[in-house]
């Protein structure tokens, strides 16, 4: 019976090896994707801002966290080969809560059909802003875990913050309102050929979708659109590039509001040191029929970041390192409205082979008058894995309470497949 069946699925093997083979030699199907569990513990303190009423609020939490070192994903990419140097491909890419056992709900992480040739690759779908990549690949610790860029932690959240205050989240909310920064829907982007040098770039549209109605004033509205690009130059171990976004939030006469994002990034590899760096600038701009605070019909909040760091292989292990601050410059000019944070990140990677590794992460912030800062609800991955939400100047924390310090480490294990 054993032998039997056995060559019953040898025989089905063989034929759907000559049903498929032709195309095989022209396309390929890959699944891939990456698992990462760790054990993380997040704890920050605050402080009356009221002198009058001094007191300290010390929270803490510790969770197993599914993506520490890397996010975790799984993902099916194919690629066909149509003749002439032309290749039509498809990425479909799932985000996984391992801790919890969550499956695919979607493909939010990215979801794109593509056309590429001698003249680049045209790409539809979802997919990273342009404006993102420069906040992870400058980043040490590529955007995960509490070691993340905080000025892509920022950034990120200002955007959510943005988006619930202006009409709820963007894009269906698959990214936690994070869409306009992080990822954009509906974009059309065109990259340019790997040829050219060392020169790479792209350039990004996404549309709002919005229904245009006759007769009425603002229609369409333009929330939702993003447009972006990047350019840079890599040979050997140098790398640099500058990219810049425009995220609506809002388009009507009574009040617009966009996310302007500029920044400029850069690394390179000595060998036994890869050092990183990145300056960026994001302005909140809103323009307004009625007068704000300060009697301008424009308010432009902004946020200036800097952020330097290594990498330092160490036998089968990269010891990784990062300092940054970003500082919050309100646009009212209130007089001590403004704010800033600072974060020292330390990591290590032991590779136990090309897929799996052990990994350790700690990050201390320190934030200055966090009166001007969100309000830190629960225990916070807010202000180490998704922290530091800059509302408007003045705005109270519950309670009266401001965040000044918040400590957080990731314990773990990544395999990639």
């Amino acid at each position: 019976m054993k032998k039997k069946t056995q060559k019953t699925l040898i025989a089905i093997a063989a034929l759907a090896t000559l049903a498929t083979g032709p195309a095989l030699a022209q396309s390929s199907l890959t699944l891939f994707g990456v698992v990462d569990a760790g054990i993380s513990h997040y704890r920050t303190t605050s402080s009356s801002w009221n002198p009058l009423r001094p007191a300290e609020l010390r929270q803490s939490q510790t969770v197993l966290s599914p993506s520490g070192n890397a996010s975790s994903r799984i993902g099916f990419r194919g690629t066909e080969d149509l003749g002439g140097g032309l290749a039509a491909s498809f990425w479909l890419e799932a985000p996984l809560n391992n801790d919890t056992g969550g499956g695919i709900t979607n493909f939010g992480r990215r979801s794109t059909l593509s056309l590429s040739g001698p003249f680049g690759e045209v790409r539809l779908g979802r997919d990273y802003t342009a404006s993102f990549w420069n906040d992870a690949v400058f980043d040490p610790f590529s955007v995960n875990g509490v070691g993340t860029n905080l000025i892509a932690v920022v950034n990120s959240n200002i955007a959510a913050s943005r988006a619930l205050a202006t009409g709820g989240l963007l894009n269906g909310g698959l990214s936690a309102g994070t869409d306009s920064y992080l990822r954009t829907s509906n974009a059309v982007s065109y990259f340019l050929p790997p040829n050219l040098g060392g020169f790479y770039g792209q350039v990004q549209y996404a549309l709002h979708e919005n229904t245009k109605v006759s007769n009425t004033p603002d229609s369409p509205s333009k929330r939702g659109r993003y447009v972006g690009g990047r350019i840079g130059w890599a040979s050997g171990p140098a790398d640099v590039a500058l990219g810049y976004g425009e995220s609506t939030l809002a388009s009507a006469a009574a009040l617009s509001e966009k996310i302007k994002s500029l920044n400029l990034g850069a690394s390179y590899d000595f060998g036994v040191v890869k050092v990183f760096g990145e300056w960026s600038r994001v302005r909140d701009v809103r323009n307004s029929a009625a007068p704000f605070a300060n009697g301008s019909l424009r308010l432009s909040d902004r946020y200036d970041g800097l952020m330097a760091g290594v990498n330092v292989p160490l036998g089968a292990g990269v010891l990784r390192a990062s300092y940054a601050r970003v500082r919050f410059v309100n646009g009212l000019d209130l007089p001590d409205g403004n704010s800033s944070v600072n974060k020292l990140a330390l990591g290590y990677v032991h590779n136990l082979s090309k897929r799996t590794a052990l990994y350790a992460s700690v990050a201390r912030i320190h934030i200055a008058n966090g009166r001007n800062n969100p309000t830190v609800m629960g225990v916070t991955p807010l202000v180490l894995s998704l922290p530091a939400i800059f509302p408007q100047p003045g705005y109270a924390t519950t309670g009266g309470m401001q965040p000044h310090r918040a400590l957080g480490y990731d314990v773990g294990i990544r395999m990639a497949f």
